[in-house]
């Protein structure tokens, strides 16, 4: 039985989606913090079990008879190491054989504002003695979705990365690494650099958002703390601004690609191109 925990987030549907398509539905667990928004999958014969990474006794009850849990990491600042302490905790009370967790790309290297927490994340997994898989996703293309509003807007859009390339794919990417880890052989103990097969970077955005938009979109590259001023300007949050701007930095300083070609393999093919991941963006 594989669980998958953050299962109605956006990376997680995909996953579940994915593993529809190669084991029984009985045989898979979306574990989600509020079951009713689970309904479809349960109406498809997926075991719904509420988890709150907050109540560690969701948790044991959510993984009691499971095989493998994918831990989708927590998107709370602050408080994602703890709860991803007890996921583990009950991971390994429940006598799971296989944890995957979705990391950060070059997590145990990398300056990224949220690389720590990732770190100290797989240091814990690898002292409970759960035997495991750490699926380091690089960027999604769907951070992105604002910058393509904006820029089919106004015409431009602004950042701090410089002529830096990154290895930014869309989700369903990293979904289909993360089922073949789940239902395929020779992932255990593995750590995973996953990132897209052609980095770009903002310039070549700016280029495939022209091209699926038919009009002229440039990029106004700036220094990261006036990038950072403009990110608040706009409207954003002073936490998230700074993430933004330090991704962008991160980006600036090759900490979002990766030649490994680790994604490619896992998925079976090439990874998505930019020009069509941008399209799918513009269209949604």
């Amino acid at each position: 039985m594989i669980v998958v925990t953050g299962a109605t987030g956006r990376l997680g549907r995909l996953v579940v989606e994915g593993l529809l398509k190669r084991v029984p539905p009985t045989e898979v667990v979306a574990a989600v913090r509020d079951p009713e928004k689970a309904a479809g999958f349960a109406a498809r014969g997926v075991q719904v079990r509420h988890a709150d990474y907050d109540d560690p006794a969701s948790l044991a009850t959510a993984f009691a008879g499971a095989d493998k849990v994918l831990l989708i990491s927590s998107s709370t600042p602050g408080q994602r190491l703890a709860q991803h302490e007890a996921v583990v905790t009950a991971a390994r009370e429940a006598g799971v054989s296989h944890l995957a967790y979705t990391s950060v790309l070059g997590a145990d290297t990398t300056k990224l504002f949220v690389a720590p927490d990732h770190k100290a994340t797989e240091a814990v997994i690898r002292a409970s003695g759960v035997p495991f898989t750490f699926l380091r996703n690089g960027w999604y293309t769907e951070n992105y979705a604002a910058t393509v509003a904006q820029a089919l807007a106004t015409g431009s859009f602004a950042g701090s990365a410089g002529k830096g390339r990154l290895g930014g794919v869309p989700r369903a990417d990293f979904a289909a690494a993360a089922v073949e880890v789940l239902t395929g052989e020779g992932h255990v103990g593995r750590v995973y650099e996953l990132a897209g097969d052609e980095p770009w970077s903002y310039p070549d955005f700016a280029a495939a958002l022209a091209a699926a938009a038919g009009k002229p979109v440039s990029y106004t590259d700036l220094p990261t703390a006036e990038h950072q001023r403009a990110l608040v300007a706009a409207g954003l949050p002073e936490p998230v601004a700074a993430m933004l701007a330090d991704a962008d930095r991160g980006i600036a300083a090759g900490e979002l690609s990766s030649a490994s070609g680790d994604l490619r393999k896992l998925i079976g093919r090439p990874t998505t191109p930019l020009a069509e991941a941008v399209r799918e963006l513009v269209g949604s």
